[in-house]
């Protein structure tokens, strides 16, 4: 598991980073309008993004879902199932885990040749795998004409000025 290897590599919590990584997703599945529905009904902030693309939602909506369950997973990971689509600033290290757990899934690298170099990276610094995964996915959202979302704006200055201090 990529999760797992990742933390055991950079000294984060194996076990958050598994948990976080089997519930990423539980709310992938649900349909545009579904995802809405539920964002509205959990209290959840919908911004412009997110109302163009409601699948921006299911990271929050399985975060909250989580919360209503009451688990005790812990903030680290219930910010890591929230963000793992967007990231966001001040990401903990279990949340970059799982972030990049996800983008370097195999069918994601067969699907995306830039994703091999961002593996290849994460390897030696979480930060710098993630920006330069922001980098090649924001690029590719410009050149395609789709919506970037401002908190993986945000997150890309973040690792921008701490990776080059």
């Amino acid at each position: 598991m990529i999760s797992q290897e990742l933390a055991i590599l950079h000294g984060v919590d194996a076990r958050s980073a598994d948990i976080g990584t089997a519930a990423h997703d539980l709310a992938r599945a649900l349909d545009r309008s579904s995802l809405l529905s539920q964002a509205e009904k959990l209290g959840l902030d919908i911004g412009l993004v997110e109302r163009h693309e409601p699948i921006l939602l299911h990271g929050p909506v399985a975060a909250r879902w989580l919360v209503s369950d009451d688990n005790d997973l812990g903030v680290e990971v219930l910010e890591a199932v929230a963000r793992h689509t967007t990231g966001r600033t001040g990401m903990s290290d279990v949340a970059k885990v799982v972030f990049l757990a996800d983008k370097l899934d195999p069918r994601k690298v067969a699907r995306f040749p830039y994703l091999a170099r961002v593996a290849d990276m994460s390897k030696h610094s979480l930060d710098s795998a993630i920006l330069e995964y922001l980098d090649r996915t924001i690029e590719y959202f410009l050149d395609n004409g789709n919506l970037v979302h401002p908190m993986s704006i945000e997150f890309r200055n973040e690792l921008l000025v701490r990776t080059s201090e």
